[in-house]
């Protein structure tokens, strides 16, 4: 049987499903359409004189989607890997798996290819998108060849990752945010190198050929270069780095094969045993009672009782002597006074704070040694290139933590317990809301803590820097939100954790590529507003099927239709530097999407969560 059962199964449902088609031409007819966006933006602000501008258009689209793809492709093959697995871990159906006779390469390799089996059907759907760039001209069949193959290595690179921090990892949140942190540092570390070091050398080999096979971003751009086919390192681009992402994509799955059964049950399923003993699963404890048919003697309850209190819930930050007192809240307790998503969350803000790092670094690098005055800026500023990337990580994180805080719950069988209770629906959603932005205060506090550096060095003012400030404190309000209203909408916790992180992705993404094509084809930005239009509006369209659907609402259509509109606008009036416009529509359209998703998660719970639907199916 190919890769076991698990592979085997998802490839004969996967053609059952209409998402996997639909996901697959949705993505091509997205190509499609910026391919002829690309091409009404040149023909309605330039002239096509000779065979010489086509080639011209045809090298800098490659240069536009070549990145793009390969942008969706890691972030869509790590993320679909790790929610595959931790899903099965947060329904305790893994455990099942392990006791089958199925042997740990095909329970890993299984899972890991089952999920990555949408994302290559997605890239042979794109083939033949991509071979029509070469028909325009400046671009050869050997460079797509090239860029498909570090797309296609790099998403097995990272599939195999995020597949293998979710056997580790018991959260969810754990897993998703040291994936994220992880691909991050990846390709961030070998691009500071490549900017800040470009010409010098490290281990006989200069810094820019090292970026070159280590870095995705590095390798996807050396082959869009247009003198590439002719280049000598034509196979470092390529071939060096597919043969690199595959050599840690064995070695990662290696590991895992190794230590599946090892890290799974994890520690809180097991007993803690005395020294010199091997520790039992309370599972195990049971089995051999009923085995022996003696009934449960007090050392066993004992055991059973001290495996329970090893849980995270039941750790506390105050002493074991007094007596804990839950606050009026108790959702908002567990979430600040309780280790709820692990205390392995510690490692994710060292993480973090390493990219913070990074990033400071970066402006100190681009800003201090310039004064504010005397430097010329190009059409993006210089500080939004550290800056814009580490704030999408940082809103990715604590959408991240929110979708998750409610999908943990479902799959845990313990959201409906909580609905059972006297915990009103204010008190529930407050508490999540409560509990994600203090896990995650990190994340909500260093970004606006560059800006205040920004301020202090002279390259924003005081009045914008209330504007940022406030800015990006509606947008952590949107991310959280947004996430614990996709947790409540879908009961598919992969559903939902793909809904909610696909949104905030493909949403910057999507309207940062349109920018991109207005920058590099160049043009009046008024002339270039009509062509982008169409994609907008598909943009909203979609936006309302993962919102809205499921639950529609008149606030949610016009809170779809705007959202891209809205993002498209803040982004251009930023590089116009129409900063107060900025603000104003960021508060407004991003605050009323906010109040559109808040408003019947507390005054129509039930409707918001499905149990109307499933109430009246039953």
């Amino acid at each position: 049987m190919l890769l076991g059962p698990v592979f085997q199964r998802e490839l004969v449902l996967a053609p059952r499903r209409p998402k996997l088609f639909l996901a697959r031409t949705v993505y091509v007819i997205v190509l499609l359409i910026l391919m002829c966006t690309a091409w009404l933006v040149v023909a309605g602000t330039q002239i096509i004189r000779n065979v010489g501008d086509m080639a011209r258009f045809g090298a800098v689209l490659f240069q536009i989607l070549a990145p793009l793809q390969l942008a969706v492709v890691i972030f869509g093959s790590a993320m679909i890997s790790a929610s595959a697995v931790a899903q099965e871990k947060d329904r305790r159906t893994l455990i099942l798996l392990l006791m089958t006779r199925m042997t740990n390469a095909e329970l890993v390799l299984g899972k890991l290819f089952a999920g990555l089996l949408s994302i290559f059907a997605m890239l042979v759907a794109a083939l033949p998108v991509f071979m029509m760039i070469p028909l325009f001209g400046g671009v050869s069949f050997s460079q797509v060849f090239q860029a498909f193959l570090v797309t296609g290595a790099a998403a097995l690179a990272a599939g195999s990752l995020g597949s293998t921090l979710a056997l580790w990892r018991e959260k969810t949140f754990q897993t998703l945010a040291m994936t994220t942190l992880a691909l991050v540092a990846w390709v961030a570390v070998w691009e500071a190198l490549h900017l800040l070091a470009a010409d010098r050398q490290l281990a006989l080999w200069p810094i820019e050929r090292w970026a070159t096979t280590l870095s995705p971003y590095a390798a996807i751009m050396a082959t869009t270069r247009p003198s590439f086919s002719a280049e000598a390192g034509q196979f470092w681009a390529g071939g060096g780095f597919s043969l690199f992402a595959l050599t840690a994509a064995l070695a990662l799955n290696l590991w895992a094969i190794v230590r599946v059964r090892v890290w799974n049950p994890s520690r809180e399923l097991r007993l803690v045993a005395p020294e010199g003993e091997e520790a039992k699963s309370i599972w195990g404890v049971e089995r051999e009672l009923a085995e022996s048919g003696a009934a449960p003697s007090a050392g066993t309850g004992e055991a059973a009782e001290a495996a329970r209190s090893e849980h995270v819930d039941a750790r506390v930050r105050i002493s074991s002597a007094r007596t804990r007192e839950v606050w009026d809240n108790p959702i908002l307790w567990r979430e600040v006074c309780t280790w709820a998503y692990g205390r392995k969350v510690l490692i994710i803000r060292v993480g973090y704070l390493f990219l913070f790092a990074m990033a400071a670094a970066g402006l100190y690098q681009l800003l201090g040694a310039t004064p504010a005055g005397t430097r010329t800026e190009s059409l993006i500023p210089a500080a939004a290139i550290p800056l814009a990337p580490f704030c999408l990580i940082s809103l990715v994180l604590v959408n991240a933590l929110a979708v998750t805080s409610i999908t943990n719950e479902r799959d845990g069988q313990a959201l409906d317990l909580l609905l059972v209770t006297d915990l009103s629906p204010r008190e529930f959603i407050f508490g999540k809301l409560g509990g994600v932005f203090w896990v995650t205060k990190e994340m909500v506090l260093l970004p606006m803590l560059l800006a205040g550096y920004l301020w202090w060095h002279g390259d924003l003012t005081g009045e914008n820097l209330i504007f940022a400030v406030c800015a990006l404190a509606v947008l952590y309000v949107f991310v959280n939100m947004l996430g614990v209203h996709c947790g409540m909408n879908y009961a598919n916790s992969r559903t939902a954790i793909g809904v909610s992180l696909g949104v905030v992705f493909l949403l910057f993404l999507g309207v940062v590529t349109c920018m991109l094509i207005m920058i590099l084809f160049g043009g009046s930005f008024q002339t270039q507003l009509t062509p982008f239009l169409a994609f907008i509006l598909g943009g909203s369209l979609g936006l309302y099927v993962t919102l809205g659907y499921r639950n529609p609402s008149p606030a949610i259509q016009v809170a779809s239709l705007l959202l891209p509109l809205a993002t498209f606008y803040c982004i251009t009036s930023y590089l116009l530097q129409h900063f107060l416009a900025v603000f104003l529509v960021t508060v407004l359209t991003y605050g009323f999407t906010t109040a559109a998703m808040l408003m019947p998660a507390i005054y129509e719970f039930d409707i918001a969560m499905g149990r109307s639907k499933m109430q009246g199916e039953e």
